[in-house]
């Protein structure tokens, strides 16, 4: 049933979408019985000044010659690190659309004055001032002209069984691809309704666009879900449709325009990362599964529970990090306390000599494990270990440098923490921590398959926001960002650790190896319910959740390859008494290793992973050693497919702008002589042709554009496969040194 204008004074649904209008905002709603509804909230932003009288004239002055309805009042808010309320100006702007315009000019004053609520998204201050979020199912009540009397959320953020709105879907799709289409050529659009697929014949624009708009019309979706929709197949069919002039019926509400977001590449914690452009829809959805990670980890399930606990509308979400989700739970947080939410970050990190430095600027404790194979281990986990301190602790910017607990001292520091007064932080991830915890608990309980997979993707759509939570604590631009706290987090962390191999050690156990929030502890006949009473022992007294993530049959920590003597901490290959195997820093982790590399390395792995103890493993090497010379063969024999060779890689900077003929170099500059746009931050593919050719430009190809005239360089991808079994015949001296005289 197609969208109208509702009649109704009252009813409930799902609230799918809102977006500003210059006269409110406008909202979506799914009824229950399949309509969806356009409501009109009138809604009035507000941003806050503070400063001299002298400033506060000024802008009240330039808010008269920018010629928008607004209204002013004084009023007293929080200022979070001073504890208590200040005088403020509350500017409120009666037109939505033009909020961001005159935040802007405002903040271009300068003088005294601070800014405070100015920048922040208007889908997420309307969820902020209405308790709402997307999702939610709601009752409202409005007028016959749309406009809302009343809405209210039935259902809380903080549900664990929540219901969905039935959601009606349409694909869109290049035929045929694989790669990048920016890189190679583009196939058709197909299109996919209800399992089925039809391609969109392209040699008639005209007809493809009218196709396209009749199942727009026909089928309604609330979601399209694309494959490089942002980059490519949006942007040719607005191309076509301005060309055509035929309008497109993308957006459910037809006034409104296609919004969209250009591409950037940015440096962030030491690598150069790419974002797409985006292209968002008014009144259902477009994602964009080639240019969101989120749904890539957690899937759509993962993607709602995110969006709504975060209350960032779906498509914003699903392309924005996840440290843009934290910090939108911590200014929810602050709004409903009557918190300010500075424009910029202004707190200032505190003077350290250079001996303070040494000891409170480090991270977390590692214990370097022995290398090569052991039994009789299991693993203990600390659950979120990161959040959990930080709400036990009330760890908070506001709270750390108090003057009213000066005996509370995190350890190994100078920083007293406050606690009188709840923190910011803890308040936000108190909750979330809790409710990933039901999560996994009513996971464990499911023999569903269907309900298993919904908890699956919705707890790790909660733990990514919990992993990013601490980084964001220290992250110099954080809203609530303040580097001491960031500071007393690891130094409880390090204490902690600390106190689990004591107990572990007192109880008999060997500390075999242990890495910021995880410990390997080895005994001679270790039981399950050993285990568990060590576990209860360790949280009892560090006051911190801590798990038994399982036993090993056998666990194999793989040298250094630089430093054999040394293992690598977080390299790893084991397998669970349950017969789950774990693996840590191999191929099969890394998205730019090439797939037949990776299947041959995951083919000796379940090999490997037959044996009950040491002995059947080494048992088995000689299995394991046929395999890989089989791999080699084909290898050498040019018989591997080449998609199954294609390397990813990321490059760092513009393609003129490499300094070193480094494969990813060669073809990124191949890409750029074809006319095709490359930049910092994105992959490309690539086969490598001949790793030692004199002349740079022939080591590699670009996957798209290689061609059956082409060949890989077979030996070179021998290398790369020894290189990546290796690490399996550590154990047996003689074996390694067979099949590796050379030590690659």
């Amino acid at each position: 049933m197609t969208s109208k204008t509702p009649f109704l004074s009252e009813g409930e649904g799902w609230l799918l979408d809102a977006y500003p209008t210059p006269d409110g905002m406008l909202l979506w709603m799914a009824t229950q019985g399949g309509e969806r509804i356009p409501l009109r909230d009138p809604f009035h932003p507000c941003l806050y000044l503070n400063g001299t009288g002298s400033d506060l004239k000024r802008a009240l002055a330039l808010l008269e010659r920018l010629r928008t309805p607004f209204s002013t009042r004084q009023t007293e808010k929080i200022d979070l690190f001073v504890g208590n309320s200040i005088p403020v100006l509350e500017v409120s702007v009666h037109s939505p659309t033009e909020f961001p315009r005159v935040a802007s000019q405002l903040t271009r004053l300068g003088g005294s004055l601070s800014f405070y609520n100015c920048d922040l998204a208007l889908p997420q201050l309307y969820f902020y001032e209405r308790d709402l979020f997307p999702l939610a199912f709601c009752s409202f009540s409005a007028g016959s002209d749309g406009t809302v009397l009343k809405i209210r959320a039935l259902d809380s953020l903080w549900d664990t069984h929540y219901p969905l709105p039935p959601l009606r879907h349409l694909g869109l799709k290049l035929e045929g691809i694989s790669g990048n289409p920016a890189h190679g050529p583009r196939g058709r659009i197909e299109i996919e309704v209800e399992g089925e697929t039809r391609v969109l014949e392209g040699e008639n624009p005209g007809i493809l666009l009218e196709t396209l708009n009749h199942y727009l019309q026909k089928e309604d979706p609330d979601l399209i879900l694309t494959d490089w929709g942002d980059s490519q197949i949006f942007p040719e069919l607005t191309r076509l449709s301005e060309r055509l002039r035929v309008p497109l019926s993308l957006n459910r509400d037809p006034r409104s325009a296609l919004r969209g977001k250009k591409d950037r590449s940015y440096f962030s914690y030491g690598q150069t990362i790419f974002r797409s452009g985006s292209w968002i829809l008014a009144g259902r959805w477009h994602l964009d599964r080639k240019n969101s990670f989120i749904l890539a980890e957690a899937g759509l399930e993962g993607l709602f529970e995110q969006s709504r606990v975060t209350r960032i509308p779906i498509q914003s979400l699903s392309r924005s990090s996840t440290g843009t989700g934290i910090t939108s739970m911590q200014m929810d947080r602050a709004y409903r306390d009557g918190i300010l939410i500075p424009w910029r970050k202004s707190e200032p990190e505190s003077f350290k000599t250079g001996l303070e430095l040494l000891s409170t600027d480090k991270g977390g404790l590692v214990f370097l494990p022995p290398s090569g194979l052991h039994e009789s281990v299991a693993e203990l986990d600390f659950a979120s270990m990161y959040p959990a301190i930080m709400t036990t602790y009330n760890i908070s910017p506001e709270t750390i440098g108090c003057t009213c607990c000066p005996e509370n001292l995190a350890p190994e520091t100078r920083h007293t923490i406050c606690t009188r007064r709840k923190g910011l932080i803890p308040a936000v991830l108190e909750p979330l921590l809790a409710k990933r915890k039901r999560y996994k608990d009513a996971l464990n309980a499911s023999g569903d398959p269907s309900l298993r997979k919904q908890y699956e993707q919705r707890q790790k759509a909660l733990k990514w926001l919990l992993v990013v939570s601490f980084g964001y604590l220290g992250y110099k631009n954080a809203r609530f960002g303040r580097i001491e706290a960031h500071e007393c987090v690891t130094a409880y962390s390090r204490e902690k650790l600390l106190q689990a191999k004591e107990i572990a050690e007192a109880s008999g156990y060997r500390l075999l190896h242990g890495i910021v929030d995880s410990i390997w502890i080895q005994k001679h006949g270790i039981t399950e319910g050993g285990c568990l009473s060590l576990a209860k022992e360790i949280s009892d007294a560090t006051k911190l959740p801590i798990n038994l993530e399982g036993i090993y049959r056998w666990i194999d920590f793989f040298p250094s390859r630089s430093r054999p003597g040394l293992a690598v901490p977080n390299r790893f290959f084991g397998v669970y008494q349950s017969g789950e195997t774990k693996v840590r820093g191999l191929e099969v982790r890394r998205s730019d290793s090439p797939p037949f590399v990776q299947n041959t390395q995951k083919s000796i792995m379940n090999l490997l992973a037959r044996a009950r103890d040491i002995q059947e493993y080494k048992a088995l090497l000689p299995e394991a050693k046929a395999l890989l010379g089989d791999a080699l063969r084909q290898v050498r024999e040019g018989r591997v497919p080449i998609r199954e060779l294609v390397i990813r890689r990321k490059i760092a900077r513009e393609p003129d702008q490499h300094q070193r003929a480094t494969l990813q170099a060669v073809v990124a500059q191949e890409l750029s002589a074809r006319g095709i746009r490359i930049h910092p931050g994105e992959s490309i593919q690539y086969i490598i042709t001949n790793a030692k050719d004199k002349d740079p430009a022939s080591r590699a190809r670009s996957y798209a554009t290689f061609s059956p005239d082409h060949t890989y360089d077979r030996e070179q991808y021998a290398r790369l496969l020894i290189r990546a079994v290796e690490p399996f015949f550590s154990s047996c001296d003689t074996m390694r040194k067979e099949l590796f005289p050379d030590g690659s």
